[in-house]
């Protein structure tokens, strides 16, 4: 009995991640848009589903300082008809990675060739300040907050104190109005995996301090769902998701790229419930970026295990990556 009123809490928690009045999931992007290309993607389908009504893009935020970053970010805004979603970017001690694919770099092509105002990352408001602003207008527990990039924004926020915006701590002001953090971040059971280990203090910082379940998108379950193929098959021009993958699938896989940041903004958005199973316990990261799991039917951390058929997953994916703007 105990087990079937788990999982029925459960469902209800993570079917359900909207918070707003006309039920749309209210959400912040955490993204460090630039060394892999999924992030485009994954920036794509969250437009998508903005344009089908299941969410409202409260923010779309940089972990990485990159140069391109921002800018990019807003091309892929500006294209879907909204320019005006508040940017920002990590400020401080933080990680700069460019891609690393040659030839055309997309980080490059894509300010050149589409619509934006920011110049560079350096030129964009401090995210910190971004995410404390947002999160004080917002209702009590009804944000979801989607991270595929590195820790750092997360943990400023974690650790900052009262400001103008609220005076409550970090830690206070996410346990007030944070519902839900997704993560593609980890291996499991154990492995170690870029998002974690290019910013391991910050994994260290905010995966066993933060005060609201966690959902994680393991390495393991990006690294069999392949998209792209269609995309640039589809005769589509003029498209900036399109372009990208254009750009880089000859340097990757022409059967398609790895899809691991696309699967946390779609379980954020629409849950976990019809394309995933989860497993409960906690992540443990250590110095190195590694980490281990345990399970324990009391942790706060959950890890995405498969529901769907890989191959099921990448249709409802990829259909979304191509949806166009709506008129």
């Amino acid at each position: 009995m105990k087990r079937q009123i788990f999982y029925i809490l459960l469902l209800l928690l993570f079917s359900a991640c909207g918070g707003s009045k006309d039920n749309k999931v209210n959400l912040i992007f955490d993204t460090d848009m630039a060394p892999d290309y999924d992030d485009v993607g994954a920036l794509a389908i969250l437009h998508a589903m903005a344009d089908s009504g299941e969410v409202n893009i409260l923010a779309t935020v940089s972990s990485n300082q990159c140069p391109t970053a921002v800018p990019c970010i807003e091309v892929i805004n500006t294209y879907f008809g909204r320019p005006d979603i508040p940017l920002g970017a990590v400020k401080g001690e933080a990680a700069n990675r460019g891609t690393w694919h040659g030839g055309l770099r997309w980080t490059d092509e894509l300010p050149k060739k589409y619509p934006h105002k920011i110049k560079s990352t350096a030129d964009s408001p401090d995210a910190l300040k971004l995410y404390r602003k947002i999160l004080s207008e917002q209702p009590d527990t009804s944000v979801t907050i989607v991270t595929v990039g590195f820790l750092t924004n997360l943990k400023n926020l974690l650790e900052s104190g009262p400001d103008e915006f609220s005076p409550l701590s970090g830690k206070d002001l996410i346990k007030k109005k944070v519902k839900l953090l997704v993560s593609m971040a980890g291996t499991f059971p154990e492995g170690r995996e870029f998002n974690v280990y290019i910013d391991p203090v910050a994994s260290m910082a905010v995966f066993p301090h933060w005060p609201t379940p966690i959902i994680f998108s393991g390495w393991e379950i990006g690294s069999k769902i392949f998209t792209g193929k269609r995309l640039i098959e589809s005769g589509i021009e003029n498209n900036p998701i399109v372009d990208t993958y254009a750009m880089c699938l000859p340097q990757d896989n022409m059967k398609g790229r790895d899809s691991w940041d696309q699967t946390a903004v779609l379980v954020a958005v629409r849950g976990a419930g019809d394309y995933f199973n989860m497993e409960r316990g906690t992540m443990n990261v250590f110095e190195d970026g590694s980490n281990t799991w345990t399970s324990d039917e009391n942790g706060n951390h959950y890890y995405l295990k498969f529901k769907m058929t890989p191959d099921q997953i990448t249709k409802v994916i990829e259909d979304m990556m191509l949806h166009q703007p709506a008129k």
